[in-house]
């Protein structure tokens, strides 16, 4: 995929295209933003560009260079990822010696490491090192959620190229001409940073059934508590559900976030749309300031599962502490 075909971060695109047509590429870059931003498809597309035979700021798709990398077997591309929770230093090490090698073209090596804010102490030392001494034509992508989570010497050495989240009405109109169901189409655009990240949320069938507990459990938990706590320990925790309690929080907090869109008059922003009979019905139960409450708790139940917290602990807690408001 090219830059022509990449949808979104504009910023980052002109970036890279200008590095490309003046011939002053950097030898290391800090794709640096949200998960699901496209850091990792534009750092794909960039080292196309790069390799690509025939165009000077764009991959052309169609030359030798561009089909091996979009086959996933170019020589000259190296992609490291995480070996467990971090990237370790005989990784590096071992990057370092493929790339001591003689390219097999006449053109650019490039490397790509993967979620660099996990790299141990050792490792990025000796990443360090070798950002130190460029070896030209090598060019580094290093991938991380933002320039404070690499080493502030890494950080200097690298080139920042900044990613944002995505529009989330573009992703909407997007996803729905694509012919997504538009109610779960709402609710992922709150939840990802990027399109493809939308993309692969709503066709998953467990994001359909988190949003459908969701829906319950909120009605429930106002009306017949603690049925809630047995609905949770049955539809979540005896299900794959339990799985992706972090995302079911995050919706939660969407769902009280509703209420005070119906509270404030703004019907039109209401992502759970097919409830919103009801939550204009049940919204004045409560103030707007407890509502807000409501969100928050449901987003530090997600951070404490984050935390290594039991999800079911954080989810049963959570339903407790918004009944008690």
């Amino acid at each position: 995929m090219g830059f022509r075909d990449f949808p979104g971060q504009d910023r980052a695109k002109k970036l890279l295209q200008h590095a490309l047509r003046s011939g002053r590429v950097a030898h290391a870059y800090l794709f640096a933003g949200p998960s699901g931003s496209g850091r990792h498809e534009l750092a794909l597309a960039f080292a196309q560009a790069l390799f690509c035979e025939r165009e000077a700021d764009d991959a052309c798709g169609e030359c030798l260079s561009c089909r091996k990398l979009r086959h996933g077997n170019h020589p000259d591309l190296h992609i490291i990822q995480p070996d467990g929770a971090s990237v370790k230093i005989e990784q590096i090490r071992e990057l370092q010696r493929d790339l001591s090698y003689r390219s097999a073209g006449a053109g650019y090596k490039v490397y790509i490491i993967e979620a660099a804010e996990t790299m141990t102490v050792q490792a990025a030392n000796s990443l360090l090192k070798f950002l130190e001494e460029p070896q030209s034509p090598v060019v580094a992508i290093l991938i991380a959620p933002g320039p404070k989570s690499v080493l502030p010497t890494i950080q200097s050495r690298t080139q920042l190229v900044p990613f944002v989240p995505a529009d989330r009405e573009w992703m909407e109109a997007q996803l729905i001409a694509e012919g997504k169901s538009p109610l779960l189409v709402k609710a992922a655009v709150h939840l990802v940073s990027g399109l493809a990240a939308g993309r692969v949320l709503v066709e998953e069938n467990w994001f359909a059934e988190i949003r459908n507990v969701v829906i319950q459990l909120g009605k429930e938990n106002s009306s017949r508590f603690p049925g809630s706590l047995l609905t949770a320990q049955q539809q979540i925790f005896k299900t794959d559900l339990s799985n992706h309690v972090e995302i079911l929080l995050q919706m939660f907090a969407l769902w009280y976030r509703d209420m005070i869109y119906a509270m404030t008059g703004r019907q039109h922003r209401i992502v759970f749309a097919d409830q919103t009979d009801w939550i204009v019905s049940h919204a004045w139960s409560r103030t707007i300031t407890s509502w807000v409450r409501a969100m928050e708790t449901a987003l530090s139940a997600a951070r404490r599962i984050k935390a290594n917290v039991a999800p079911q602990l954080a989810v049963e807690q959570f339903l407790v502490n918004v009944r008690e408001g």
